[in-house]
């Protein structure tokens, strides 16, 4: 089964949770990210497979994640890492950096923490998934013949109305046996059951000689209407999936794929797969969902902020609101909650997805990132429930919509179940999934999405602007640099004409020292102070935003003093204002 889903994997359930890893609160903060080793993969039972339907992985697949990530650091080489490690997202003429180190003693530092990161690794995925081209032109000579055998079998069920066709009603014979009963003596009579109106109004009766021949002139000028009029009879039905009308244009074929690449291009089951998603949407009245009003009490657990670096649409999904437990019982308590939720969370679905472009070449799937952090445990039934209920519809309808699947704040349970399930998942699946612990989820988040589109509460510069009405917005580039440990980093901004400066700055994490000063070109000048140097802290506002007006030609020092023994991500940005007396 195809594991393409707006929904997180759910929780595994009460039999299947692995003992509790030793604690990890208690040790030093350089080992946080630091996750206890898997437990041994338990026997595949019949509630996994309910869980996990998908077929089971090739032999040659890795059955656990200390497996999968052997591999993978074996696969992946230093120098691609230390490139994208030293990688700036934006580069201005007017900054120069620099670095102020006692060399010696920041190599043996940064060795010894690269060391520690290597030992204790979160699992990741072996191969970095790459989306496949939707351009025809693109495909392979199999992709397209499958394709176009696709469109005929979809063409021919809009012309013969099968997708919307109600089901052949009973052959007659059976329909006249089920009514009538020939007389005979031996037979009682049915007066036990009293014959209803309606049974008496629907049921049908073989017409009289008289009444054929009567009819009969009616009837063969009727069939002689349609045969004149044969567009009557060939016109096909219309059907239209996430607004894209099947057959009708270029981004259909985007639609087909979608269902071809889940199943594999294997063309009579993505035909089942597709009359099925069809007559579900008709079943749950999907356009019905979209404009219903369904409350504003989710809109925390998932949100839409943002486009990655490639320009999908990210989507946000965090358990952790559900510790509220006034809402957990708003959401999940019964049935009738846990199917309000589920329909809240398709409206949600069908509303992202209908703002995609789905035109070849252009972005038709979202990027997930799934807060699991202070995400109840799989002792929450009601959640694991609803979970399970949401990834089956999301699976059997909704193929192909992932980009990617980012996984932050990951706990030791939830790798645990990913160590049960992921022998059930194909390669294409797993290659999608991206899991970091806490120490870990900003630098990660970078990797994919630009500091300015992360939201604030992730690491990133992105605030909700309709409430503070900041200076900056995610039009505004933000400059990502690393400081190592136990070094200095100042950026040295060049200031060319009389203005005012406004920047913002934040070190992930914080646990530095920050000052800014401004540096006037003029000899014999006075260095101004803007900012002493004041020891950040992780609890402290997490951007600082400064300005200055610049009367005089110079520059502006913005220096970060990182003490500690772990790397720093250091984001800034900054933009020009006119100067005015």
């Amino acid at each position: 089964m195809s594991q393409e889903s707006a929904t997180s994997t759910p929780p595994p359930s009460d039999d299947q949770t692995p003992p509790p890893p030793p604690v990890v609160e208690e040790k030093p903060k350089e080992k946080e990210t630091s996750p206890p080793q898997p437990p041994p993969e338990p026997p595949v039972v019949e509630e996994e497979k309910e869980v996990s339907p998908p077929p089971p992985a090739p032999p040659q697949e890795s059955k656990s994640l200390a497996s999968m990530m052997e591999k993978e650091e074996v696969q992946s080489s230093p120098s691609t890492s230390s490139a994208a490690e030293t990688e700036s997202l934006v580069t201005k003429e007017e900054v120069v950096v620099v670095v102020v180190v006692d060399d010696g003693e920041e190599k043996k530092i940064e060795e010894k923490h690269q060391l520690e990161e290597q030992k204790h690794n979160i699992p990741q995925t072996l191969v970095s998934f790459k989306e496949e081209s939707n351009i025809v032109a693109d495909l392979s000579d199999f992709e397209k013949k499958a394709l176009q055998e696709f469109k005929n079998l979809v063409q021919n069920a809009l012309n013969t109305h099968q997708f919307t066709s109600p089901p052949p009603p009973p052959p007659p014979e059976a329909k006249t046996n089920t009514q009538e009963t020939p007389a005979d003596d031996s037979t009682p009579p049915k007066t036990e059951v009293p014959i209803s109106e309606s049974d008496v109004n629907t049921e049908i009766n073989p017409p009289t000689d008289e009444e054929s021949k009567t009819e009969e002139t009616p009837l063969k000028q009727s069939q002689e209407t349609k045969q004149e009029d044969p567009k009557i009879e060939s016109l096909p039905e219309e059907i239209s999936i996430w607004g894209v009308p099947l057959l009708k244009d270029d981004r259909s074929d985007v639609i087909l794929l979608k269902f071809l690449r889940a199943r594999d291009f294997k063309v009579k089951e993505a035909f089942v797969m597709i009359t099925n998603t069809i007559k579900w949407r008709k079943e749950f009245m999907i356009d019905e969902v979209i404009d219903e009003d369904l409350g504003d009490d989710l809109e925390k657990v998932v949100f839409m902020h943002g486009h990655d670096r490639e320009g999908h649409p990210v989507c946000y999904n965090v358990y952790g609101e559900f510790q509220n437990k006034e809402l957990y019982q708003k959401t999940f308590a019964d049935e009738e909650k846990r199917m309000k939720f589920l329909r809240w969370r398709i409206q949600f679905l069908e509303r992202s997805i209908r703002k995609l472009d789905f035109r070849p070449g252009g972005i038709s799937t979202i990027f997930q990132v799934n807060d699991l952090k202070n995400s109840p445990g799989p002792a929450k039934k009601e959640l694991r429930l609803a979970t399970k209920q949401a990834l089956q519809l999301l699976q059997d309808n909704y193929p192909e919509f992932v980009a990617k699947q980012v996984f932050v704040n990951v706990p030791w349970w939830y790798l645990a179940f990913y160590t049960m399930i992921s022998p059930f998942m194909t390669q294409r699946t797993k290659s999608k999934f991206v899991f970091v612990g806490p120490s870990k989820s900003a630098e990660t988040l970078f990797k994919y999405i630009s500091a300015e589109q992360v939201p604030i509460q992730y690491g990133g510069l992105s605030v909700d602007y309709c409430d503070c009405n900041p200076e900056f917005t995610v039009a505004d580039p933000a400059t990502e640099l690393t400081v190592k440990p136990a070094t200095k980093q100042t950026v040295e901004i060049i200031i060319y004409e009389k203005c005012v400066i406004v920047w913002e700055l934040r070190v992930v994490g914080w646990e530095v020292s920050y000052s800014a000063e401004f540096a006037p070109d003029a000899k014999d000048a006075y260095t101004v102070i803007i900012q002493k140097p004041t020891k950040l802290t992780p609890t402290d506002e997490p951007v600082i935003s400064s300005s200055f007006k610049v009367s005089e030609l110079g520059k502006i020092l913005l220096t970060v003093d990182n003490s500690t023994a772990k790397k720093k991500k250091l984001l800034y940005r900054f933009i020009i204002k006119p100067f005015s007396d």
